[in-house]
């Protein structure tokens, strides 16, 4: 069976107007890809939730896509705030819940269990209880002391981006690895996009580094250079000066509006957009190959 499918068809399918979108990823193969063709394709009222939303959501936002973010720790990383995402939140535009890293995988992990809630240790972050009525105290019924509880995070779609998967969805993804797994089994509905389309062969010669397994994908989406400005590693390179850039064009409504317009809704897909950026030499990265392993007889 297979699950391939393009981009554009997989967003028609998969994503609606008002759905809870979570774009997996941190600092390291975030879907860029997947949320201009959420632009291309015009969707509205969406809930946003990521833990470090990135410059993605800014970008959804200013696209009028979104009505309400979640989120723990809103930045462009390294460079300063998510100016757009900020301004629509002070402006009382749009609708927000905030948690620690923790909590938000913490989330997901419950929302994955099938539990309703899961229990954290207390934190110093006291302000995040004071602002977001949903995280809420109860006594251990062992030890008679107070934890805080989240609530289970089910996004309708979660979005990831990983370095290779075969035809019916089952992925190895390796380098940084953030939430990708908790949030692909707490979702309704898994995109999946990935650098290379490999046989089932590959991915069971390492079955170790199957992050994602087939049974939980709905779409299967061969997009290379679907993480840029952020990384894929082993096949380029974080683009530094799109970030420090975005950081300009963000600030200004009639700059956002010009990018979105020129490398968003002008171009067809993510390979025109590819081909169009021309960094092609300066992201590259040099091979550096990992000592094999041997797994022996199976």
């Amino acid at each position: 069976m297979t699950k391939l499918m393009l981009l554009k068809d997989a967003v028609a399918q998969f994503v609606k107007d008002g759905d809870c979108v979570y774009a997996a990823g941190f600092t390291h193969l975030i879907p860029f890809a997947a949320g201009h063709e959420i632009i291309r394709q015009g969707r509205k009222n969406l809930t946003l939730a990521r833990a470090t939303p990135d410059l993605i959501y800014d970008q959804l936002v200013a696209a009028g896509c979104a009505s309400k973010v979640i989120f723990s720790y809103m930045g462009n990383p390294g460079v300063g705030s998510l100016r757009i995402v900020r301004s629509a939140i002070e402006k009382g535009q749009m609708e927000w819940e905030e948690y620690s890293h923790f909590g938000m995988i913490t989330r997901l992990q419950a929302g994955a269990s099938g539990l309703p809630f899961l229990p954290m240790n207390q934190t110093a972050a006291t302000d995040l209880e004071a602002a977001n009525p949903l995280i809420k105290r109860v006594t251990d019924p062992y030890s008679g002391r107070e934890v805080i509880t989240v609530p289970a995070l089910n996004p309708d779609v979660a979005i990831v981006h990983v370095q290779r998967a075969d035809k019916e969805g089952n992925a190895h993804l390796w380098g940084i690895v953030g939430e990708q797994k908790e949030v692909a089994f707490a979702a309704k509905k898994v995109i999946l996009t990935a650098e290379e389309i490999v046989d089932e062969s590959v991915i069971r010669s390492d079955p170790n580094r199957t992050m994602i397994p087939g049974f939980i994908v709905s779409a299967v989406c061969h997009v290379p250079h679907a993480a840029h400005p952020s990384y894929a590693q082993g096949y380029y390179d974080r683009d530094n000066e799109f970030y420090l850039a975005w950081d300009k064009i963000s600030s200004e409504p009639a700059l956002t509006k010009q990018y979105l317009d020129e490398w968003v809704y002008g171009v067809a897909d993510r390979e025109e957009y590819w081909q169009k950026l021309g960094k092609q030499e300066q992201l590259k990265v040099p091979e550096m190959l990992s000592a094999p392993v041997n797994y022996g007889k199976y």
